[in-house]
């Protein structure tokens, strides 16, 4: 620092500021003080820092098992926020469910002094182990299955499968399939309730749910459940993996898509736009949930940083998804 200090032709108590974001600093000699630690190749030592201020300027996130392409892709966005806020991310990934697996992860992450948490285990089972051990340091969760839940942020799941659902609707279909997740999910409970609740809005009966296990396996059996139902001339798949396989059942048994049977996913994976045909799907908002999970736990944490991540007061708890339409869908033949 002393070096930095230096070069930059400033005090070593203003590298300091300059490194913890201090807000009182001109902007001149903060760059100025940016360009001598480039120079110099200088990185601070976490581990030295946490000695002085007593925080570690890191997060730690617990993943849950299952790691689908939506958690993976919410770890990506938590990770990049962190990173624009200055802070690190440890991450422990659970082996199961039960609570000696959530205690062992829990303690690793500790163990690092980590400043806060963010719990990215969208499993009903999981996040009641850890509402047992009563956490004590700040924390967030990504999904709940409290709606009012002061640590709670997510995607608007049951939004996303009405938008899903009532796209269907709107074309014409009138009898749609879904095929759920697997059960113990919050986003598979959150779009079966938008499914039916959209149906019954038109004065529908919802279909009899298939499940899945978020594979594009398990979406071609569902599929093969489906095949046989001509009746039906629509599916909302509660993941786009499911719906490739699903895709791939109606297509062996001759069913053309979209002309015969329209397929809606959810995620908007990358490869959706390159499904044939390509995939009306519902897209969430990864980026925008990991920022707002780390402001939050910023926030909690009082930390300098959270000033640079934080949205406009009162911003709503759900992430708003949106609907992209693909030619996977059209309207139900005549």
């Amino acid at each position: 620092m002393r070096d930095v200090a230096r070069r930059a032709g400033v005090s070593h108590q203003t590298v300091s500021r300059v490194i913890n974001d201090h807000p009182s600093l001109r902007a001149e000699t903060r760059d100025r003080v940016l360009a001598a630690m480039d120079e110099l190749s200088f990185r601070p030592n976490r581990a030295a820092r946490a000695l002085v201020t007593s925080r570690s300027t890191t997060i730690g996130v617990l993943v849950g098992k299952g790691f689908e392409y939506g958690p993976a892709a919410s770890l990506q966005a938590i990770d990049s926020a962190a990173r624009q806020a200055g802070y690190a991310v440890d991450v422990a990934h659970l082996d199961d469910v039960d609570g000696g697996s959530i205690r062992s992860a829990l303690d690793r992450l500790l163990v690092h002094g980590v400043d806060g948490l963010i719990i990215l285990a969208p499993q009903a089972q999981t996040l009641g182990e850890i509402e047992r051990l009563s956490i004590t340091l700040p924390f967030v969760t990504v999904h709940s299955a409290r709606e009012r839940d002061d640590h709670r942020l997510s995607v608007d799941q049951s939004g996303g499968a009405v938008l899903a659902t009532r796209h269907l609707l709107e074309l014409g279909h009138r009898r749609i399939a879904h095929v759920a997740g697997p059960d113990g999910w919050f986003e598979t409970d959150a779009r079966v309730r938008g499914y039916r609740s959209e149906m019954q809005a038109w004065g529908l009966q919802p279909e009899p749910l298939v499940s899945g296990t978020w594979t594009a396996e398990s979406g071609y059996r569902a599929g093969l459940a489906l095949v046989g139902d001509p009746g039906v001339t629509a599916v909302f798949s509660s993941n786009d993996q499911m719906a490739l396989g699903l895709m791939h059942a109606f297509r062996e048994d001759g069913r053309r898509l979209p002309e015969d049977v329209s397929v809606v996913g959810f995620d908007d994976v990358p490869e959706a736009a390159h499904y044939w045909p390509p995939l009306t799907t519902v897209r969430q908002n990864f980026p925008e949930l990991g920022r707002r999970c780390v402001a939050r736990l910023l926030g909690l944490i009082g930390a300098p940083g959270a000033a640079g991540v934080s949205g406009p007061d009162g911003t709503p708890d759900a992430v708003q998804p949106e609907l992209v339409v693909r030619s996977s869908t059209a309207r139900p033949p005549h």
